[in-house]
Formats: C-alpha cells, sequence, structure tokens
C-alpha cells in the first residue's frame, strides 16, 4: 500500500510540473501584458469618472481592466509589427535607432538588445548557429547559440560568442566564450533548441551530434569583429 502511495504521489508530481509550468509561464506573459496596458486603462477610468460615472462603474472591475489591458498591448504590438515591416516603418525605427545611439548609457543596453534580436532574426544560409560546447567541465556539453564570430588579435583563431540559455527560463543563461575549433555543430533550428531547454531535454530531436568527428569548419554566424555582416 505505502509503494503504491508513493508511485502514485510521484506520478502526480510529474503530471504537475508541466502543467505548473505551462501556468506560470502564461501568468507571467499575462501579468506582464497587463501591467504594460494598466496605465491607459486606468487613465481612461479616470476620465469616465469625470465625464460619466455611471459608464466608469461597469470598467471598475478587475479582471475587465486587465482584460481590456491585455487587448490594448497586442493590439499596440500588432501595429508595431506592421510598421515595422512597412518601408516607411523601416525608416522610423532606424532614425529611432540612431536617436537611441545618442543618448548615453541607453546606447549600450538598447544597441546590445537590438543585436541580440537581430542576430536570432537573420539566418545566413549554410550557417549553423546550434551548438554544444564544454560546459561547465570539459566532460560535459550544453547547448548553446552563436551570437557572433570574432578573431583573436594575437593568432587570429575564430572565437564565437556563445550564449548559454538556461532551463526553464531561457531568458537567463550565460555568455562564454569558445573556440571556434572546439564547437559540436547540431543541425537544430532555434525554435528546436529553444524546445529542448524549457523541456528540460525531454523534447528534441532524435538524433545529437555529440561526438568531437561532428566539428564543422563552415561559417557559423555572420558577426565579425569589424562589425559587418556577411
Amino acid at each position: 500500500m505505502l509503494t503504491k502511495i508513493r508511485r502514485n504521489i510521484v506520478a502526480g508530481i510529474l503530471t504537475f510540473i508541466p502543467i505548473w509550468i505551462t501556468i506560470w509561464v502564461i501568468s507571467f506573459l499575462v501579468g506582464l501584458l497587463v501591467a504594460l496596458g494598466s496605465p491607459f486603462v486606468s487613465a481612461f477610468v479616470s476620465w469616465l469618472r469625470i465625464h460619466s460615472p455611471a459608464l466608469a462603474e461597469g470598467f471598475s472591475a478587475e479582471w475587465f481592466q486587465g482584460t481590456i489591458s491585455v487587448a490594448i498591448v497586442l493590439a499596440g504590438l500588432y501595429l508595431l509589427g506592421e510598421i515595422a515591416t512597412a518601408v516607411a516603418g523601416r525608416r522610423l525605427l532606424g532614425t529611432f535607432d540612431y536617436l537611441m545611439a545618442r543618448i548615453p548609457v541607453v546606447q549600450s543596453i538598447y544597441g546590445a538588445a537590438r543585436q541580440l534580436v537581430a542576430s536570432f532574426q537573420t539566418q545566413p544560409g549554410g550557417s549553423q548557429r546550434v551548438v554544444l560546447i564544454e560546459f561547465p567541465s570539459p566532460d560535459m556539453k550544453t547547448v548553446g547559440l552563436v551570437t557572433r564570430i570574432f578573431n583573436d588579435a594575437d593568432t587570429g583563431e575564430e572565437i564565437a560568442a556563445v550564449y548559454v540559455p538556461t532551463t526553464p527560463n531561457p531568458t537567463s543563461g550565460y555568455m562564454e566564450l569558445v573556440p571556434t575549433s572546439r564547437l559540436v555543430m547540431l543541425d537544430w533550428t532555434i525554435n528546436e533548441a529553444m524546445t529542448f531547454i524549457m523541456s528540460g531535454g525531454a523534447a528534441a530531436p532524435p538524433k545529437l551530434n555529440y561526438s568531437r568527428s561532428a566539428r564543422a569548419s563552415t561559417p557559423i554566424v555572420q558577426g565579425r569583429t569589424s562589425g559587418k555582416h556577411e
């Protein structure tokens, strides 16, 4: 009886973990959207209380304000995406990037974030971005994403900047500098790599190039020390 109880409890925990992670991620995203949109909703409700108190009462419910906040932010993101993909919008964003680059401190944060996002948006033909590196010890490997390639000023050897996301939250992680000769290339997409990381390795392609024979000498990503993109 005790063995059955223990087995069922463990099975229940293992069943609950993915549900809990999903709820946690969705709650975090919804909370973020509500926090971004609530100032606009609060300002609108305050305006209604002055001009139409009766109508303002209908907007006073917290769940209703949260729903409107999420809808406002999603609509704003959609509109921003439409602007970013239009020719005039790209020029406008280019001007905004130029202005941000002229603001001390902000230029470092905004510029780094923009370059990181841009590095994952472009995938040059014939290049690999998902790799294995020896981390945290030479006898262990972990999945990383190559963000840039440098050249050693003394030897000329190619050095890769590899971002190593953590499980189950890939927004935190480590930045490692690894010689490209020590990288093991994976034929995974970034989506497959992120799914593998967030699932704790449970969801992954059926094959993994783990051995050193999987090393490749082909270009990995477009970034170079000169700052130009291939």
